[in-house]
């Protein structure tokens, strides 16, 4: 393969390639890189993390499909720093997060290059959400603040960032030591807490995914794994001067103690209730 430029005009997509692990799942593999919409060939990654029968890349129009297959599915901490090296090696600069499932707006991946290219301190840049079920109903909308200052100081209160939406910088992810194994199922947030340390994270304040509320997925059947390790990522970098930790501590605490089912259905509440407003 040819090495991107990294002078690639604001048309081209030749730097960024979208990262997108896999456990089995074909269908949604195939859904989610169906939903792509851009005028430039689209580049993808797909790790496979020990999927039984393996994924296969799907033929589309306009993608070029490569899948990086791991010996044994090792969970979605390892495929993800697995990818983000691979894409690394092969010269992007650019990787565009998203899971199986989930579906990408028309011209995301050009309008996130756009402004990254415009902000070269924004490591992390993501976009609002509409979070829908597996039938594509709409549900709730996520609408995150977008300015860097403010994702700083929220980072425990909120979800401030959607992991699957998010745009990353390939070698200020390298630079701060790449996704890892530490706090499972908090992989997303820990890189972006050390990415908030030296860089800015942003996002775009308009819809760039649709969100598949899965009651399978990580959120539903490895929640206490994914409250602890918040908290432990909580406690890691606590600033006691900072209202909104202390506020997100406590969050994260009776999140450790009330059904899953239970939190779905007040967040669910509160945002229709501020949507009616």
């Amino acid at each position: 393969m040819t090495l991107p430029a990294t002078d690639t005009p604001p048309h081209c997509l030749d730097d960024v390639a979208v990262l997108m692990p896999a456990y089995n799942g074909q269908a949604d593999v195939d859904l989610t890189l169906a939903s792509f919409d851009e005028r430039p060939l689209v580049h993808v990654l797909i790790v496979d993390d020990g999927s039984t029968p393996p994924i296969v890349a799907p033929e589309l129009a306009n993608m070029h499909i490569e899948v990086l297959r791991m010996p044994v599915n090792g969970g979605i901490e390892r495929a993800l720093e697995a990818g983000i090296d691979a894409l690394a090696q092969r010269g992007y600069r650019y990787a565009a997060r998203i899971d199986a499932g989930d579906r990408s707006v028309p011209q995301r991946l050009a309008k996130q290059r756009a402004f990254m290219e415009a902000h070269p301190h924004v490591a992390g840049l993501g976009m609002w959400t509409q979070v829908v079920t597996r039938a594509g109903e709409p549900l709730f909308m996520l609408t995150p603040p977008s300015d860097p200052a403010d994702i700083r100081r929220l980072r425990f209160f909120r979800s401030c960032l959607a992991h699957p939406s998010m745009m990353l910088r390939i070698d200020a992810v390298r630079a701060v030591g790449n996704y890892r194994a530490m706090y499972r199922s908090a992989e997303d947030l820990d890189l972006f807490v050390r990415l908030m340390e030296r860089y800015d994270c942003a996002n775009l304040p308009e819809l760039g995914l649709y969100y598949e509320l899965n009651e399978g997925g990580i959120s539903a059947t490895r929640r206490r794994r994914q409250v602890l390790s918040t908290l432990r990522l909580q406690l890691r970098y606590f600033n006691v001067a900072n209202p909104y930790d202390w506020l997100g501590l406590g969050k994260n605490l009776l999140h450790l103690v009330t059904p899953y089912r239970a939190l779905q259905r007040v967040k669910r509440g509160l945002l229709a209730a501020r949507a009616s407003h």
